[in-house]
């Protein structure tokens, strides 16, 4: 019998643009359109401006294109994209894997493809490939990455951009798999960034995708990976989460006949997506009941377990986000936010909304509520609660947050979203001309088209 690897690697390697259902082809452009979307708004607001100055330190040049930056090595251009493209942590996450996907997956499948020569079909390939191996290895670990301290963005995207490199250079299917075997030395991804709001996060999908690079281009010069790289004793699953209970076979069981990249939710907010559906709730409130600031006693947010490990606990950091970045992680300052300013974007986490009195003031009256939205830890629901000070309770509450396939948002809501930061960076043309050819990619025979990223003004904050 095959190994998980070995399976992943038929898979990967006999992925043929063609057979891909038209859905798929299309939820893939818009992912990629969403995630080069977010990566050039980061760059434009001068954030993670490090990333550009520790590649460009030793003057290595290149075939790739990173955002704000050309003539790249791959590797150095997908570490760029994959920290820009989640650096505002406005960029899409799979419910179930809780995997940022498109943030690592792309970058590693541009860089692959522009220096293999290959075309928009072979690119597009490649990022559905990764996208169907990260999210199922996400999905098989469903919520326990979080509980052993690690984020599966990095642990599992590593092999996401592993399979969308080996496609985009079109590696056999033995090659392929000695490459997953390989990265799987290569998965890393701490959550301790929540200790003090530092920026760790942000490079994990970077990481990844420059890792998965790494691993493509050993095995393809004939370095070996271990093929029980999941299932060991000493693999994955035993080593990352310590004999919990796991179901790949499942995952694997499914693999080219139900495709998982349509379920891959948008964020509608620059933020941790567990803040997403109290935030969403309170919005209905404010809809149905105008209420000041002051005329509130209190608010209650609903999260599940995770939520609460990431967005409500240690209770006195997230009334008061240390950092920016620290921020986005906290409900109390997203709730607060939303209800002082009407809004929750790009511009509610810079230093300067970092001090804002009326927010802080309103954060100490914000605490959680503990709910269960689904039989798996990760659907994303919330609610919230507000007491105002007349005694009226008001309360609303989602079942699935805004942006999941049981909640979308419309295609012209997440283009208009990548027409919106896209703008912040580059001139019109080239923002039209970067939609129609991801959108097309099956047409496109090269991938030339992603020179415009090179052009994205940054360093504005």
């Amino acid at each position: 019998m095959p190994t998980a690897a070995q399976r992943f690697g038929e898979f990967v390697a006999g992925l043929d643009a063609g057979a891909i259902p038209d859905d798929v082809q299309h939820a893939a452009g818009l992912h990629a359109l969403d995630a080069l979307g977010c990566g050039i708004a980061a760059h434009a607001l001068g954030e993670a401006g490090y990333v550009h100055a520790a590649v460009r330190e030793d003057g290595s040049t290149g075939p790739a294109t990173a955002i704000g930056a050309a003539n790249l090595l791959p590797g150095d251009a997908a570490l760029v994209n994959g920290a820009l493209a989640h650096a505002l942590d406005f960029d899409d996450t799979h419910p179930r894997s809780v995997v940022h996907v498109s943030a690592g997956v792309v970058p590693a499948a541009l860089a692959a493809a522009q220096a293999a020569g290959a075309s928009g079909a072979d690119l597009l390939a490649a990022m559905v490939a990764g996208n169907e191996v990260c999210v199922r290895l996400g999905n098989a670990g469903s919520g326990l990455f979080h509980a052993r301290g690690f984020q599966p963005t990095g642990v599992c995207g590593v092999f996401g951009a592993t399979a969308a490199a080996a496609r985009a250079r079109r590696l056999t299917p033995a090659t392929t798999a000695h490459a997953l075997g390989i990265a799987g030395s290569m998965a890393a991804g701490l959550l301790e960034f929540l200790a003090d709001g530092s920026e760790t996060e942000r490079l994990h999908p970077g990481w990844a995708a420059r890792s998965g690079l790494a691993a493509v281009r050993l095995a393809a010069h004939g370095a070996s990976g271990p093929a029980t790289v999941f299932e060991g004793a000493r693999g994955f699953f035993a080593t990352y989460l310590h004999g919990e209970a796991t179901d790949l076979p499942a995952e694997l069981a499914t693999l080219g006949e139900r495709w998982v990249t349509p379920e891959i939710a948008y964020k509608p907010y620059p933020a941790c997506h567990y803040t997403h559906a109290p935030v969403d709730a309170l919005a209905a409130v404010l809809a149905d009941t105008p209420i000041r600031p002051e005329d509130v006693e209190s608010i209650v947010g609903f999260t599940d377990a995770t939520g609460v490990s990431l967005v409500c606990d240690p209770a006195a950091d997230k009334v008061h986000p240390r950092t920016p970045y620290d921020a986005k992680f906290s409900l109390p300052w997203c709730l607060s936010y939303r209800l002082v300013h009407g809004r929750l974007d790009v511009t509610s986490f810079t230093a300067e909304a970092d001090t804002d009195e009326a927010v802080r003031a309103l954060t100490p009256r914000v605490s959680y509520e503990l709910r269960q939205y689904a039989p798996t830890p990760d659907a994303f629901g919330g609610g919230v609660r507000v007491v105002l000070r007349d005694g009226r309770v008001l309360e609303h509450e989602l079942r699935y947050q805004r942006g999941g396939a049981e909640n979308p948002l419309t295609a012209d809501e997440v283009l208009q979203k990548f027409r919106t930061n896209a703008s912040l960076g580059l001139a019109d043309d080239d923002v039209s001309g970067l939609e129609k050819a991801l959108l097309g990619l099956a047409h496109e025979t090269d991938t030339a088209f992603a020179t415009v990223l090179g052009r994205a003004a940054g360093g504005v904050k």
